[in-house]
């Protein structure tokens, strides 16, 4: 075994490997191989309406399933109510809703950013992965809160976009200095932004998320940032088209999430464990789990987003609302499909000519479809586009945002 058991993490060599081996590669970029083919294919085969509208919908679950992991619990109807500036009288309950918009709006912000580096041509991945980015996105992320919303456990408040400058530790680890973290930040920075394209980047985006969490560079709030970085990773690569995120995929395997970081932690467990100070099997094990995690969201969100079976999910969300009196109708499910596999926008008369009724009975499912959010429109008179109400969810995406689903 390992007899050198480092006390203090000052220095950059002590949290290699970065990389696995090449003899422990092949797999891993097997699988990131099968991870850019199915994510291709799910771009290409998505209906556009329905990427449109899940954007929103998934910022919003992906800022409620990042805050879970660490403990902020938000229900999805007070994100929404949150949203719309709605905060509840409860304290903490109008904190979690702060974090949660929060994260929603640096996502907005961070995806922005990185179209306009990609339309003015800049190098994304150098800029993702370096020190200035992770600052940037916790001063986005923390920036905006008010003061009661920063106060740490031991009375301080956290600096928003600042590295930490006292010592922490997680759990039983240790995290490096506060002095030698850019240190650790550059030389992270230098080998996941150096990768070269395709199915290595992919690999390399998995292992740096578990370096980055393992530096802990702040002293609240990396989890939230690695997870972002991760995620946006993926986004800049044009992997997840804003369809899927694997911010779901760790809440919902939260326990495997936290063993696996946990126990990329340790030291290496012998001379047969890589050639680092730190444990390449457990590193190994970690990207295979990141990889298989998006996998299984992609392939998730393709079972969803198939055009064929979605007119039955319509028509069955419709007769639900049809039971309750709200004014929806099920001769709603044709022209709603249409929207979904088109993407195009509808005149209400066309839209009321493939309801099959007539001119007043269709006006008023339009206002009540309008109402319910099953459409939406820029006036009171333009065009319709489709649009995803929650109370569809069970429906349209089943399984999709279960918490949602329940209320």
């Amino acid at each position: 075994m390992n007899s050198q058991i480092i006390q203090q993490y000052d220095s950059p060599h002590q949290f290699e490997p970065l990389f696995p081996q090449e003899r422990l590669m092949a797999p891993l970029l097997e699988k990131a191989s099968d991870l850019i083919r199915e994510s291709s294919s799910l771009g290409a085969s998505a209906a556009p309406a329905a990427a449109s509208q899940l954007r929103g919908l998934l910022r919003s679950m992906n800022s409620y399933y990042t805050n879970r992991i660490e403990g902020e619990h938000t229900r999805p109807a007070d994100i929404e109510r949150a949203l719309s500036k709605d905060f509840s009288a409860e304290t903490d309950v109008a904190r979690r809703q702060r974090l949660a918009v929060a994260h929603i709006q640096t996502e907005i912000a961070c995806e922005g950013r990185i179209h306009e580096m990609q339309a003015a041509g800049e190098n994304v991945v150098s800029w993702l992965y370096s020190t200035p980015a992770l600052e940037w996105m916790h001063l986005q992320l923390f920036g905006n809160l008010a003061p009661q919303d920063l106060t740490l456990v031991d009375g301080t408040l956290l600096q928003p976009g600042l590295l930490r400058t006292r010592a922490v530790a997680v759990g039983v680890h240790e995290a490096p200095t506060a002095a030698a973290v850019p240190a650790f930040l550059n030389r992270w920075a230098q080998a996941y932004a150096g990768s070269r394209r395709g199915e290595a980047s992919v690999v390399a985006l998995a292992a740096a998320h578990h370096r980055l969490a393992w530096v802990h560079p702040f002293l609240d709030g990396n989890g939230r940032v690695t997870r972002l970085q991760t995620h946006l990773a993926l986004h800049a690569q044009g992997l997840t088209n804003g369809l899927w995120s694997p911010l779901r995929g760790f809440a919902r395997t939260e326990a495997k999430y936290k063993a696996l970081l946990k126990a990329a932690d340790e030291h290496r467990r012998g001379d047969l464990d890589g050639r680092g100070n730190l444990t390449e099997a457990g590193l190994v094990d970690w990207i295979h789990y990141t990889l298989d995690t998006c996998i299984d969201q992609v392939r998730f969100m393709r079972k969803l987003l198939d055009v064929g079976t979605m007119q039955d999910r319509i028509l069955a969300a419709l007769i639900f609302e049809e039971s309750k009196k709200s004014g929806v109708r099920k001769e709603a499910a044709l022209p709603l499909h249409y929207l979904f596999s088109t993407n195009s926008d509808i005149g209400r008369a066309a839209f009321k000519q493939m309801t099959g009724l007539g001119e007043r009975v269709a006006t008023t499912l339009i206002s009540a479809l309008l109402k319910a959010g099953y459409l939406t429109s820029d006036s009171p008179y333009g065009a319709l586009r489709f649009a995803i109400p929650r109370s569809a969810l069970r429906f349209y995406f089943p399984e999709l945002w279960p918490e949602a689903e329940a209320e």
